[in-house]
């Protein structure tokens, strides 16, 4: 009975890893577009006049395989800069308004497109630089192994407040554990953590700090039973 329950077990996890994953998301996405198309057009519009153009940033991102994509965000920051033209720190360049659009993750809205087109998922490991690839312990490179999602493992065990290696160690837990109950309870807790706002920065900064590399492998957190 034992066996049975685990073959059957195995079978739903191998279709949602081969392509039911992605069916939903392609669907949920276009879904999502067509009924958040309001809202969108009027985030748009009030970045437009209150940071500027472009609305949208785009940025390389490695997605799976770590085949580079391109990611798109509504805007968040200013191209405020120095008297020798550098752009001034993230800290200055990130407005209130700016903090808002982060702080309730619609600044995130935007990837719903990379979604739709299979360069997402909505649940994955956050992509991150690509300049981050050749940092990676093979270990932590095999985050790499699944779609990255707007949302993830690591997103709801401390979103930014946490340090690098234990991010990339939940990333890893979570390639290794993937499945749709899995992907159902990570959406349904990062509701909570949007409304919440909970661990949108990192310590006293804005964004979290730059990745240089690990030699020390982190413990991932394990799901309560």
């Amino acid at each position: 009975m034992a066996g049975s329950q685990q073959m059957a077990a195995k079978n739903t996890t191998g279709w949602y890893r081969r392509g039911g994953k992605r069916c939903l998301d392609a669907l949920a996405a276009a879904g999502m577009l067509l009924l958040l198309s309001p809202l969108l057009a009027s985030l748009a519009v009030l970045i437009r006049f209150r940071l500027g153009s472009p609305v949208l940033f785009r940025q390389d991102r490695p997605g799976l395989q770590g085949r580079v994509f391109s990611i798109y965000k509504f805007r968040t920051m200013t191209d405020a800069r120095d008297a020798a033209g550098n752009l001034l720190p993230d800290d200055i360049r990130l407005t209130k308004f700016g903090r808002w659009l982060r702080s309730t993750s619609l600044d995130e809205l935007p990837e719903l497109w990379n979604i739709l087109i299979g360069d997402m998922s909505f649940v994955g490991p956050r992509p991150l630089l690509v300049r981050y690839l050749p940092l990676y312990t093979p270990e932590q490179s095999r985050r790499h192994d699944v779609r990255p999602g707007l949302s993830g493992w690591a997103q709801i065990h401390g979103r930014n407040a946490t340090t690098w290696e234990e991010r990339l160690a939940h990333d890893v837990w979570y390639v290794d554990h993937l499945t749709l109950p899995l992907d159902v309870s990570i959406a349904w807790a990062t509701v909570g953590k949007v409304l919440k706002r909970d661990g949108v920065s990192h310590g006293e900064t804005a964004t979290m700090p730059e990745f240089t590399g690990t030699s020390v492998p982190a413990v991932p957190q394990r799901r309560a039973a």
